[in-house]
């Protein structure tokens, strides 16, 4: 579904994603793990468009992308929720998922609404409350329920879990696997590197810019090197 091929991105001078190569396949949860400046939401911008680079390829549903503008990206099925949530906190939680539709037809809108609200109900209880007013783990339901009023063939998520506490952090990796249940699959930016792994079908670790190991989630859960730097020994 996903080929990555040779990607090279700077900060200006700062090499930040150094000859990257990767790929999802339909239906997979594919995990980027790594300490925090290592490349992973880089990764993840360039892949949506937001930001481009000097070598390589992207290529979605054996359609290059590489060149294709941001909004034109969601338009063919790939959606991201970004670091930190972002969402628009002066608008009520039915706004904000009227946002993501935009790419959908209008008639839909009603339908697609209720099928969210089935995955988040905890959305519709705050249907008409204003998404600055939620708690961290509401507006991340927010943000991913946003990211899926587009229908996605495949939905990017960067560092869900960031601020939560453990058991919401539980709940939205749960809300994670029953996405990818109903078909959708995901790209997973992750620290939280043992919840990643074990929801995960395979998973890329990247240091300083760099992809260093590659494998199935099982056996990066097994690897001593990951667990020491990554899974808490």
């Amino acid at each position: 579904m996903l080929d990555v091929r040779e990607l090279n991105v700077f900060y200006g001078s700062i090499h930040a994603v150094k000859d990257i190569s990767f790929e999802v396949n339909e239906g997979e949860i594919v995990t980027l793990i790594g300490a925090n400046g290592a490349g992973k939401s880089t990764v993840l911008k360039t892949i949506s468009g937001l930001l481009r680079s000097k070598t390589g390829s992207v290529t979605f549903m054996d359609e290059s992308i590489g060149a294709v503008q941001p909004h034109a990206i969601v338009t063919r099925g790939l959606a991201q929720v970004p670091e930190g949530r972002r969402v628009f906190s002066q608008m009520s939680v039915q706004e904000n998922l009227e946002m993501g539709h935009y790419t959908q037809p209008g008639k839909a809108l009603s339908k697609r609404i209720e099928q969210v609200f089935e995955h988040f109900p905890r959305l519709l209880e705050r249907r008409k409350q204003l998404a600055g007013t939620l708690s961290g783990g509401e507006q991340q339901m927010l943000a991913m329920g946003r990211a899926m009023m587009s229908r996605p063939k495949l939905l990017m998520l960067d560092e869900p879990s960031m601020g939560l506490a453990p058991l919401l952090v539980a709940q939205i990796f749960k809300i994670i696997k029953g996405l990818n249940e109903a078909g959708v699959t995901i790209l997973l930016v992750e620290q939280n590197a043992h919840m990643a792994l074990h929801i995960a079908d395979r998973g890329y670790v990247l240091e300083t810019g760099r992809i260093v190991l590659v494998d199935s989630a099982k056996a990066l859960r097994e690897n001593d090197a990951v667990r020491k730097a990554y899974l808490g020994g």
